[in-house]
């Protein structure tokens, strides 16, 4: 019983439904990170790389016949148990042919990219002629994973990124553009100030101390008017073009 609780719990982390909301301090960024992942990820097809695959929490969402996680080679993510890499690279090279890949994932990772331009001669490098892109890139979040944080981008940095090196933007979204942004912060801040090494203790200080801003912040989105420059992610759907 106590196994399928922790794996309700754990799997509510990147599928924050009803239980989410009591249990995941980051509800309100992963709920949005979820619906536009659900939404432009029906395009990721074919033979598909994940770039900092982490725990791969996505992957069922996407219509690859073959999904690949990369991740960086340092000891820490060698011997995590909560990433599950196929391979790793240097953090220069992807150890990649040419144009093997059919579609790309990369996901909350550019931030944490101090050549961004390297970084995305490499992804071009790999993905097809006309080959798709799924990014998301945090715009409002705190500093994390210190010292490995070098970056935030608005919409237009993003763009003008991708289009600079080879990619022409198909769709371009933006998450939890409401109230309930305030709300995540606050939530982040309060998670920052009481997380512990222990998990239950964590977890029931979300239901303690962040679930009751879960609820006012939904409640709070649905009578205060959208802010349209204020939000919690960019995610985008792009497109490796064809005559490069």
């Amino acid at each position: 019983m106590f196994k399928l609780i922790e794996n309700r719990i754990r799997l509510a982390q990147f599928y924050p439904g009803f239980l989410g909301l009591f249990v995941n301090p980051f509800y309100f960024a992963r709920k949005g990170l979820l619906k536009q992942i659900a939404s432009l990820g029906k395009e990721i097809r074919g033979k598909t790389l994940d770039v900092g695959c982490g725990q791969k929490p996505y992957q069922k969402l996407f219509n690859s016949s073959q999904y690949v996680g990369l991740e960086l080679d340092t000891p820490e993510n060698r011997s995590s148990r909560k990433k599950k890499p196929d391979i790793f690279y240097d953090g220069n090279t992807f150890p990649f042919q040419d144009c093997e890949f059919d579609s790309m994932v990369i996901n909350q990772v550019l931030e944490h990219v101090f050549t961004p331009n390297e970084f995305f001669h490499e992804v071009f490098r790999v993905l097809k002629p006309g080959g798709t892109l799924l990014i998301s890139v945090p715009f409002l979040w705190d500093e994390h994973e210190q010292p490995y944080d070098y970056a935030r981008y608005t919409s237009f940095g993003i763009r003008s990124l991708l289009e600079r090196n080879g990619f022409e933007v198909v769709q371009q979204r933006k998450t939890i553009d409401d109230a309930r942004t305030l709300f995540q912060l606050l939530n982040a801040y309060i998670y920052k100030k009481t997380v512990t090494p222990f998990p239950v203790l964590n977890v029931l200080f979300t239901v303690l101390f962040m679930m009751p801003w879960n609820i006012i912040g939904e409640f709070a989105a649905l009578i205060l008017p959208r802010n349209k420059d204020l939000y919690l992610d960019n995610v985008i759907l792009a497109r490796k073009a064809t005559h490069a």
